[in-house]
């Protein structure tokens, strides 16, 4: 296994920033894994394990070792008349995930056409959108432990899913490497979920009288490169904040002073607030810093348009967290992870 020094991460994350690692290897099976975690540089340094670097904000040099994952491979491993088991390597790309089940007309995770990064990440954060979680079609994880190299498999239950939680972001944190996923998908006779958002809007406007996987994702994909900018062209990590959650109590009072604020239902009887509106109406939108901001089009996207620094980014995070602590006492929380 080739541990390289020195080595640039910016074409390894999609903010588009320059920050050194101090060593870098690239694993490309199980056995790559185990024999990086084995090695004196992963057992002597701090690390960073990078999958597809949309989901992570650098602020600095990274003075450890940064483990690039290029773990590949799409296979079926049960299936019946209705459902299949498909386990998928944790470095293949998420939408191509997607794209791959959509085309085989595998359906459960339609709705998450166009998220960026890889596999792994989705049980991390227990990716979600237009009213859909990956938890909904996790059959279960498969994980390296980091300290002993052991492979452990964790069932649905055990992964603690949460809103963007898992207990590999909690309890387990820094401690297992994802290596693989299983969903359950189905064949035939699928759920479809338009009801979140403008999808009903685009399936309307598409005339689309017969819904099918491909016309979900595609409207999907549409709504989103609406909104979203593409991190080819302008450097973002995503949904920078999650949306936050908070009591009936604390809402009521909320509402009372700001009547137009929106809300929907969120886990354990809580409701959350769009976090794009709490930002949008501290005047953030469309803000320019130099070469930072935030995006026109969508208030929860911070952007690198190029030559920008991830510290000054995090610090303009930090701004907008204050004035939305300020102005309507709500915590918001980074989604993206700061290094």
């Amino acid at each position: 296994m080739d541990i390289q020094e020195n080595v640039d991460l910016l074409p390894f994350n999609t903010f588009h920033l320059s920050a050194t690692a101090r060593y870098f290897a690239v694993i490309r099976s199980i056995s790559d894994a185990q024999h990086v975690f084995a090695s004196e540089v992963f057992k002597k340094n701090e690390v960073l394990i990078l999958g597809g670097g949309s989901n992570m904000l650098l602020t600095r040099d990274f003075n450890g070792l940064v483990i690039k994952n290029e773990l590949k491979g799409i296979n079926i491993v049960d299936e019946s008349d209705a459902n299949v088991m498909l386990k998928v390597q944790s470095g293949e790309n998420w939408h191509g995930l997607v794209m791959h089940c959509v085309e085989k007309d595998l359906g459960g995770i339609e709705n998450l056409s166009l998220i960026p990064g890889t596999v792994g990440a989705a049980p991390m954060q227990n990716i979600g959108a237009y009213g859909v979680e990956i938890e909904k079609v996790i059959h279960n994880v498969e994980a390296i432990e980091l300290k002993t190299g052991h492979v452990r498999v964790f069932s649905k239950e055990e992964c603690l899913f949460g809103y963007r939680e898992s207990i590999f972001k909690q309890e387990l944190k820094n401690q297992y490497f994802i290596s693989s996923i299983t969903l359950t998908l189905t064949k035939k006779d699928h759920q479809f979920n338009v009801s979140y958002g403008a999808i009903q809007d685009v399936l309307r406007e598409r005339n689309v009288e017969k819904l099918t996987l491909r016309a979900v994702s595609d409207a999907i994909i549409f709504i989103r490169k609406s909104k979203l900018p593409d991190p080819d062209l302008i450097g973002n990590a995503g949904s920078f904040f999650k949306n936050p959650s908070v009591d009936f109590h604390f809402f009521s009072a909320l509402k009372e002073k700001f009547p137009t604020v929106p809300s929907f239902p969120g886990e354990k009887n809580l409701i959350k607030i769009p976090a794009a509106w709490l930002i949008e109406n501290c005047g953030w939108k469309g803000k320019t810093l130099e070469n930072i901001g935030v995006h026109k089009h969508q208030a929860l996207v911070l952007v690198n348009y190029g030559g920008g620094e991830g510290k000054k980014i995090w610090q303009l995070a930090q701004d907008i967290q204050r004035s939305v602590k300020e102005k309507f006492h709500i915590d918001l929380h980074a989604e993206v992870n700061v290094i």
